[in-house]
């Protein structure tokens, strides 16, 4: 039993290192072409990823040396941990009493890890990335935990991930409610926000901060960084297939209708982050305060109405 655990928590890693990679190459082709590009070849990520494990990782001599090793390796098992969560509620239709939370916490985990590996370098604009790091999570976690409350008022009050998929099988997709809806624009904005992706990448700011937290990661230990993302396109969108689509299934026609609902949510992350130019840290606070957090309210108060 343990080793037949072991092999699915193996194979959903795999799983979402490889997709995440070929989406990688999905968003850098489309936003090629956006931009009147051509693009990389297909194999390019996989290039990259390789390159950078065969590389030297240098480590700053004035630096916090177990934290900046650590901090990319435990991001990495963070996000194994939520991707094999995510695909045993979808695929394997399983889970346990309040899956939801844990994702939610592993999730706010990656943002802190990524800040302790930025901090760790003593490097100033390192230290200037992982503070503004610290501040977008500020203003999105509560965001993105009131859009999570909505599909969880809609599902009977329950937790559990598979329960949720089962109960929109039955009752209807979530974002056909008005609550549903607005809580999905939402989640979407605070998943852009969490993935530092533009209008929300404030944190590495490659005109200004050259990378920000990862200015001084190298080598493999960059590598995993790069794939960490990569993982994130992955398992942030099935995550909003779960909570507002009702899931998916793997069977005949049913297959095409899942790749769909995935495109549709990874195609607008890929537009909003072409046409949208960074915003200062305080315009997205104050967003995410004063804008996203009482249309949050108020959509946990419509799913509470039944709207």
């Amino acid at each position: 039993m343990i080793g037949l655990k072991f092999l699915y928590l193996l194979g959903f890693m795999v799983a979402t290192a490889v997709f995440g990679l070929i989406v990688g190459w999905v968003d850098r082709k489309l936003s090629a072409r956006v931009q009147f590009r051509v693009g990389p070849p297909f194999l390019q990520n996989f290039n990259d990823f390789f390159k950078l494990m065969g590389k030297e990782t240098i480590l700053v001599r004035n630096g916090i040396h177990w934290l900046f090793i650590t901090a990319p390796l435990a991001a990495f098992g963070m996000l194994v941990l939520i991707s094999t969560m995510i695909w045993t509620a979808l695929i394997l239709h399983r889970g346990f009493g309040g899956d939801l939370i844990v994702v939610m916490y592993l999730m706010m985990i990656y943002s802190v890890a990524l800040v302790l590996g930025g901090a760790s370098t003593g490097n100033v604009y390192s230290s200037i990335g992982a503070g503004r790091e610290i501040k977008l999570l500020l203003g999105d976690e509560l965001v993105f935990i009131m859009i999570c409350l909505v599909p969880v008022i809609q599902s009977n009050y329950t937790l559990r991930l598979d329960q949720i998929i089962t109960h929109q099988a039955e009752n209807g997709m979530v974002i056909g409610s008005v609550s549903g809806a607005i809580a999905f624009v939402l989640g979407l904005l605070c998943i852009q926000a969490k993935m530092a992706l533009p209008p929300f990448h404030i944190p590495e700011a490659e005109t200004e901060l050259v990378e920000g937290p990862l200015m001084e990661y190298s080598g493999p230990l960059l590598a995993f960084w790069k794939l960490n993302h990569h993982m994130m396109y992955v398992a942030y969108p099935l995550l909003l297939v779960l909570l507002f689509f009702g899931g998916f299934k793997l069977q005949g026609i049913d297959i095409l209708w899942a790749v769909l609902k995935y495109l549709l949510i990874v195609v607008l992350m890929i537009l909003i982050k072409n046409t949208n130019p960074r915003v200062r840290i305080d315009t997205a606070l104050n967003f995410f305060w004063r804008i996203a957090a009482p249309l949050g309210l108020a959509a946990v108060l419509l799913a509470v109405l039944g709207v």
